[in-house]
This record gives structure tokens, sequence and C-alpha cells, in this order.
């Protein structure tokens, strides 16, 4: 009876250490597995960053619309160092008949934080007619931005205006979404905390690529269209 007792343990004990070891084998599988697929649409998205992409706005061919993406902005109105060179660049676009209109798209979730007005009066003050200026209220993430830029205002092609680190992430989910996008770079001197924001735009990777490929993700809003073919004043909620 204690034989077969000893007997049983053993074989139980054998039988976890086969479990563990092939629950290890195949965790170890499904990461390599995930691993070489994140890679490669790594891969993509850097290869993206080097399509049709410019650094002056004179050899921009030209398009429809330039896209400025939004990023923080200060309660005196203020604008980061790395949104003032977005917008300079897409004034830039703009003054060289590069392109129409202008779409600001950004974060105005809250009634105390508005990256989109703040952006649109920045504009205004560099001479660009109020009618050429698009806001988007719900810009909340690239993705989202690049989404109801398709959806919401009817975009086809487009001139995706930001810095070098974020380009090829917004130029791959623009056109996965079918806009014609070349991207400008906005890069007018070196960041403060460009580290981090290397750190912040792998993390963005993942969470686009899931979104894209994965989830299929809508955006937090849509809406009624508005055509960037028509007059921007429609989307200002300021008298």
């Amino acid at each position: 009876m204690l034989e077969n007792s000893t007997v049983g343990r053993a074989k139980l004990k054998e039988y976890r250490k086969k479990w563990v070891t092939g629950s290890i084998c195949l965790f170890l599988g499904v990461l390599t597995v995930l691993s070489l697929v994140f890679t490669y649409y790594c891969h993509k998205i850097d290869k993206n960053g080097k399509t049709g992409v410019y650094t002056s706005a004179e050899d921009m061919p030209p398009a429809t619309v330039a896209i400025v993406l939004g990023a923080k902005v200060y309660p005196n109105g203020g604008v980061s160092t790395v949104l003032a060179d977005r917008l300079n660049t897409g004034v830039e676009l703009y003054k060289a008949g590069k392109v129409k209109k202008i779409l600001l798209t950004g974060d105005h979730g809250q009634t105390n934080y508005d990256e989109v007005n703040t952006m649109r009066e920045f504009m205004l003050r560099k001479g660009i007619p109020a009618e050429d200026i698009f806001m988007d209220h719900a810009g909340f993430s690239t993705y989202d931005s690049m989404y109801r830029a398709r959806d919401v205002f009817r975009v086809k092609d487009a001139v995706v205006v930001t810095q070098q680190f974020h380009l090829p992430r917004a130029l791959y989910i623009a056109r996965t979404m079918g806009i014609e996008a070349t991207g400008l770079i906005a890069d007018k001197r070196t960041y403060t905390g460009a580290r981090y924001l290397e750190f912040r735009e792998a993390l963005a990777r993942v969470k686009a690529l899931l979104q894209l490929h994965v989830f299929k993700s809508k955006p937090k809003y849509l809406g009624p269209a508005i055509p960037i073919s028509g007059d921007g004043r429609v989307t200002c909620d300021k008298v």
C-alpha cells in the first residue's frame, strides 16, 4: 500500500513537472511569435517614416489639407515648444500654397483644457484666414485624429505635420485608414525630455497596432460630417 502511494506521488510530481515545462515552452513560444509580429509591424511603421516625408514646406507636393496634431497648451494661452513648431510648420505650408485648409486636431475634452482653440488663436495671429481653419475638438489621440479626419472631415489626402519621432506612426495610421498622406517634419530645435518622448512613442506604437489590427477600435466620438471643403468657422464653439 505504501509502495503504491509512493509511486502515485512520483507520477504526480512527474506530471506536474511536465505541465510546468510545457506551459513555459508555450508561453515562450507565444511571446516569440508576438515579438516577431511586433517587430514586423514596427519595421512597416519605420518604413512609413521614410516614404513621402519632407523637411521643407517648399519641397512638398500640394495636398488638400494639413493635419496639425495637438500637444500641450498652458492656461495662459501659451503653447509648448513641440506644438509651436508644429503650428509654425503648418503656417509655412499654407503660406507656401501647398495646402488649402488646415485641420487642427487635439484634446478639448474638458472645459478647462482646450488645445484646439489655443491652436486656432495661434494660427489667426499668423494671418491664416478663419474660414480655412478647421478644429477637431475630439482628437484625443493620433488614432482618433486620423479616424475622424477620414470619417468626419472627409479627408482623402493630407500633409501630416508633427515631429520626426512621431511622424512614422502618424503616417502609418493615416495610410492604413486610406488617407493619401505625406509628412512634413516639424522639428525646429532639440526638445527637452526627448528620451521620454521616444519611450512614450514606443508604447504608443503597441497601442496603435492593437487598435488598427486587433480591436478595430472606433474613436471616442464621431458625429456628423463636416467636409474639409467647406468653411472652417462651423467648427468654432466660441462666439
